[in-house]
């Protein structure tokens, strides 16, 4: 058997793979890439919003890839039903029985593209999905396959057709991020090269599912001193009490903070949590949590003023 630091490394290793397979692809996005396989590894789902064609879609398809998973895309619109989403009982006249035909959210990996743009209805068919890993139909609970990995895009929603997201949703994601416009040397490169989606189906995976479950069940179980919990407890009770917000982290906010900065860990190749992976994944984590005075777009600099804010253990 590994010692517990011999299997960090072996588990990072495997992880930095992933990481630059996923950055051949996404070019010049590496915090972006980082973030969302800490999301991946930490078993919630992810968010990203952001403006059409900056590889939102790319993105979730290379992590799929990567990992060997199931993959399947939908994309919302306002006059999507919740069974085109979770699938629904169907007549067969042979047998003379409704058999359920499973929807596209039975695979490993879903991506939800422009989910704001669905009617509250639909959402909430794939919240229980993204919560209770299962969809009930006539009554009958079906498991979701596993791992269960969502990823949604949104456009912002100043965009026609769009609506925000209900805060009880947006807590269901783990972390959301905006990947943003690449650097200039970046862009040359996706010029000058290949297209994105030739290079993605040439992608080979780098893992499989077993080896995806068994890696979040080594961050689940990654040391967290209680130095560690006590300075999350902080940066929680410090956004219930910060200037220009309505409200701050709920006591499942700060378990998903816990849960990312393990995954964090990980990635990093250690056995335990250091408070700098606890502030790396807070903006993803925390923000989208927060009840925001004003414009959104001044999130990255609020999760800093947070962070300065609370000593560090």
């Amino acid at each position: 058997m590994n010692a517990p630091g011999k299997s960090a490394a072996i588990d990072a290793a495997l992880l930095q793979s992933a990481a630059a397979s996923v950055g051949n692809i996404l070019l010049g996005k590496e915090e972006a890439v980082r973030l969302s396989l800490a999301c991946l590894i930490a078993g919630g789902h992810l968010l990203i919003e952001d403006l059409p064609g900056m590889g939102k879609t790319i993105l979730a398809h290379a992590l799929a890839k990567i990992a060997g998973l199931h993959f399947n895309r939908v994309q919302f619109t306002s006059d999507m039903l919740p069974g085109d989403l979770t699938g629904a009982p169907i007549f067969n006249r042979d047998k003379g029985e409704f058999i359920f035909h499973p929807g596209p959210v039975f695979a490993q990996v879903l991506l939800a593209d422009e989910i704001n743009r669905a009617s509250p209805k639909t959402q909430s068919a794939l919240l229980e999905a993204m919560e209770e890993k299962q969809v009930t139909s006539d009554g009958i609970g079906r498991p979701l396959p596993r791992p269960f990995f969502v990823i949604a895009t949104q456009n912002p929603v100043d965009q026609l057709s769009t609506n925000p997201l209900p805060e009880a949703q947006l807590d269901r994601f783990l972390m959301r991020l905006s990947i943003g416009y690449p650097d200039g040397a970046a862009e040359m490169e996706i010029l000058r090269g290949e297209d994105r989606r030739v290079l993605l189906e040439q992608s080979e995976p780098v893992m499989d599912a077993r080896q995806l479950l068994a890696l979040q069940a080594a961050a689940r179980s990654l040391h967290a001193s209680d130095a560690i919990l006590a300075y999350i407890r902080a940066l929680a009770e410090h956004t219930r009490h910060g200037a220009g917000l309505a409200y701050g982290l709920s006591p499942r906010g700060a378990q998903a903070l816990l849960s990312a900065a393990r995954a964090a860990a990980l990635l990093a190749g250690r056995d335990h949590v250091l408070p700098a992976d606890v502030q790396t994944v807070f903006p993803a984590v925390a923000i989208h949590r927060l009840g925001l005075s004003g414009d959104a777009r001044d999130a990255p600099a609020l999760a800093r003023e947070l962070i300065a804010a609370v000593p560090l253990p």
